[in-house]
Parts: structure tokens; sequence; C-alpha cells
């Protein structure tokens, strides 16, 4: 689809599949497999996906305005997956479930497992791993269990998840934030076919 008159590029060596959907500033490099179901859209921010990484079955990457989606070389970006303007190095692995936020990167080799969480601006280093259903938060990243909650959220509250995600301040509404969602994914109604 084409969305903000941008086009999406895929290598001619790619393979997408017909249940997939590729919106706007995409760039599939070669070798690349797009399984059904699965999402890439660049809203306001690109998304580029580099050789032989595989996109498994209904993930989603989302490139956003400054926190583009970049995927590095043999990635492996597994079912459910969500990938919101993060960048991931060359031959991670993000399994199934995982949500990597804003501003986050993950290091070349780095592993984020099952239901893993990458918070907003959060670095996880080359080789680290997140272990399963734990959340990454902050830079260098603290790697703990989700049953510690307050001290995820001690580094958390510095780390602007509001303004790093919507743009706004912590004194905005939820409606004023929402009508400004509602904008910003309202310019789908313009997206169009193209014809391949």
């Amino acid at each position: 689809m084409s969305h903000r008159d941008r086009e999406p590029v895929i290598h001619e060596t790619a393979y997408v599949a017909s249940a997939a959907m590729i919106v706007g500033d995409v760039r599939i490099g070669p070798g690349v497999r797009v399984l059904h179901g699965a999402v890439l859209t660049a809203e306001d921010g690109e998304v580029t996906v580099d050789e032989n990484t595989v996109v498994m079955e209904h993930a989603l990457i989302r490139g956003r305005s400054g926190h583009p989606a970049r995927i590095g070389a043999s990635v492996m970006i597994g079912p459910h997956t969500h990938v919101n303007g993060s960048i991931i190095e060359d031959e991670a692995f993000i399994a199934t479930g995982a949500s990597l936020f804003p501003g986050s990167r993950i290091g070349a080799g780095a592993e984020v497992r099952i239901n893993g969480v990458v918070q907003v601006n959060t670095s996880v280093e080359p080789g680290a791993v997140v272990p399963i259903g734990w959340v990454a938060v902050g830079t260098p990243a603290s790697i703990l269990p989700p049953g510690r909650h307050e001290e995820i959220w001690a580094i958390q509250r510095d780390l602007d998840f509001v303004g790093t995600v919507y743009g706004v301040g912590p004194e905005t509404s939820m409606r004023d934030l929402m009508r400004q969602q509602s904008d910003h994914y309202g310019t789908h109604a313009e997206d169009r076919a193209i014809d391949s």
C-alpha cells in the first residue's frame, strides 16, 4: 500500500506472503521473508529490513517519526512480535510475542525471548539476553523479572514514555491524546493499493 505518498520497495529476491501487509516507506532487502499476517507499516517514519531476515506470522513492525524501525541482516522476528520504532542490529533473535518500544536498540546477536519487553529509549547490549517474560529498561539496560515492578518503574519513569511514543507531555489528557492519535491514524484513509 502507498501511505503518505510513499511506496514500499521490495527486493526481487525477497518473499512477501499474500496475506502480509506492507505499507508506505518500507524497504525490504534481498532474501527477506515476510510471512502471512505480518504488517510492516511506515506510519510517519521508515521501516528497513536487511538481507536474510525472517519476519514471522502476525508480527508488527512500525516506523515512527523520529523513531524509524531498522532491522539488520540475519535477524529472526518471531510470530506476534511488536517492533515499534526500534533498531535491531544484525543476527539478533526476537522471539514470539516480544515487545520493543520506540527509541529502543537491540545489539548485534542479542536475544529477546518469548514475551520479553524492551522499554522506550532502552539499549540491550550486543549478545545480551532478555529472558522469557522479563523487562529491559534503561541504557545500558537493566534486565529485570516482571515481579520487580517498582524497580522497573524507578528506571522507566525517567525514560519519557508518553513523549517518546506520542510526542506529548504527561499533562495531556487521554481525550486529547486519543483525538491526536485518531487524526494521525486517520491518514490511512488516503492509502491506495499498488499494482504488483
